[in-house]
């Protein structure tokens, strides 16, 4: 009886172990506290449990207090995608401004000091960099959280990321394995498929990874896509050919195998939660990342539950649970044991991400385009935002130019009539016309037709990736919609 008992108190804080959950509130929930007890060894934070750079610390040091070596992961790519900034906007440019700059050691620079502000709120695995190749310009969930559509760039941006992060303490975790770059879907709501020869996987996506492999990221994540000329069958996450023989095996990473969040419905809905959660250990996962949107201790129990009996039935090996779990712990405990030092060792520049959005911009000019110094109507023409990025996060150059030229006014228009209602609204005005992703939105096109025509002299701000020919009088690329970004353009629009 006694190494029954002993078996499945191991089995249950290795099934515990592997799970990266997230909970509701700002404050630490009880149950989270006792399940780490129990032997939960990290948790992940989102926008949710964030109101402020103090109360992260206050709730991070909570978390501490229960396990001082804890894992506490964010989804913190800066740029389009925050969570420490959901409410004002990152301070960091995100990757397609760092790859349009192409300095990889001003990119190590900003990752530093998003390193040093995740410390400084208790925060010691970030889900970032993308080494996502953004060989499609029609991803509608990549974008402009990729450096670019250059492997090679991407590759050295990655590598940069990755030493800037961890020389600051925090662990990187490079995604989406083997690449999500050349997708039209979003694994957020059906299965990506990605049909390209295994050559072309070798040399246009696996580059950034194997610089990040090089560079010694300590985590990578995995992509819910189907790669027929790697595994016909199953989704990364779910492939052992991918995870073990492909990651593990040739690239030779050695770190922790994390899953995107397993709740999407490219795995939750063809495979059901928990089964998928038990493939994906099998598979070679180590971290089950889960509590975007399922964020409750049902849910938790639910998965424990799964993988301990998928050992006992013989489903999953138990020695592979104890891999997983071993591996999770020891990056808890690299964490815990390079966090102090790192932060000591990294001299501040609170600067830094403004002034890599101002290097970022892409000025364009036609024609005689004189400077705005009067008062403008900005029309920010808004598509609908994709789940990675949220609707919470404000962006925009409206904010900042009202600040700059007092007397603009804002206004938010999106579909059809779009333009016809902004050119209304701006009532004679001169337009600042903001746009994100123009290529990828025949209606918004359409609504810079409209102005253009009848105010020649518009300005326009693209936030997205810049695929369309520049026009207007002037034509700003930003390379992104952090708030360092808005800050940068609008200082070019007056300026001009």
């Amino acid at each position: 009886m006694t190494v029954s008992a002993t078996l499945d108190d191991t089995l249950t804080k290795d099934a515990f172990a592997v799970l990266q959950p997230g909970f509701d509130g700002t404050t630490v929930p009880d149950w989270v506290r006792r399940r780490v007890g129990e032997g939960l060894a990290s948790v992940a934070l989102f926008g949710r449990n964030v109101v402020s750079h103090g109360q992260v610390r206050e709730l991070t040091a909570q978390l501490r207090a229960e396990r001082d070596d804890l894992l506490i992961a964010i989804d913190e790519e800066s740029g389009d995608v925050t969570r420490l900034d959901v409410r004002t906007g990152s301070s960091f440019p995100g990757n397609h401004a760092l790859g349009a700059v192409d300095d990889p050691d001003l990119t190590r620079r900003v990752a530093r000091q998003l390193a040093r502000r995740l410390a400084e709120c208790g925060v010691n695995f970030d889900w970032a960099p993308s080494a996502d190749v953004n060989a499609n310009p029609d991803n509608p969930v990549i974008g402009v959280r990729s450096f670019g559509a250059d492997p090679e760039l991407v590759a050295r941006h990655t590598a940069a990321y990755v030493q800037g992060l961890q020389s600051g303490g925090v662990a990187a975790c490079t995604k989406h394995f083997p690449g999500h770059g050349d997708t039209n879907v979003d694994s957020h709501h059906a299965v990506p498929r990605i049909d390209v020869d295994e050559h072309t996987l070798l040399t246009r996506e696996l580059p950034p990874f194997r610089a990040a492999v090089e560079a010694g990221t300590r985590a990578i994540m995995s992509a819910h896509i189907l790669v027929p000329a790697l595994d016909p069958d199953r989704p990364g996450t779910l492939s052992r050919r991918v995870l073990t023989d492909l990651l593990r095996g040739e690239l030779g990473f050695d770190g922790l195998i994390v899953t995107d969040a397993m709740e999407m419905r490219a795995v939750a809905e063809a495979y059901g939660l928990e089964h998928g959660v038990v493939l994906a250990i099998a598979a070679g996962a180590d971290a089950i990342c889960v509590g975007g949107g399922l964020c409750d201790e049902g849910t938790v129990l639910r998965l424990r539950d799964a993988l301990v009996a998928a050992v006992r039935s013989g489903e999953l090996p138990e020695e592979r649970l104890a891999d997983a779990a071993a591996r999770v712990r020891e990056l808890a405990r690299w964490t815990a044991e390079s966090g102090g030092d790192a932060q000591a060792g990294t001299a501040p520049e609170p600067e830094i991400g403004l002034i890599a959005a101002r290097r970022a911009l892409a000025v364009t000019r036609t024609g005689t385009a004189t400077a705005v110094q009067q008062p403008v109507y900005v029309a920010t023409f808004s598509p609908t935002a994709n789940i990675a990025v949220g609707e919470e996060t404000p962006w925009g150059v409206g904010a900042e130019l009202e600040r700059l030229l007092p007397g603009t006014e804002t206004g938010i228009f999106t579909g059809a009539g779009a333009g016809e209602a902004a050119l209304r609204a701006s009532a004679g005005r001169r337009v600042v016309a903001v746009v994100r992703d123009e290529h990828r939105h025949a209606w918004m096109r359409s609504a810079l037709d409209v102005l253009l025509a009848a105010r020649p002299d518009t300005v326009v701000v693209e936030m997205g990736v810049p695929q369309s020919s520049p026009r207007g009088a002037v034509h700003i690329a930003t390379h992104g919609a952090a708030r360092v970004c808005g800050v940068a353009a609008a200082e070019a629009i007056v300026t001009g």
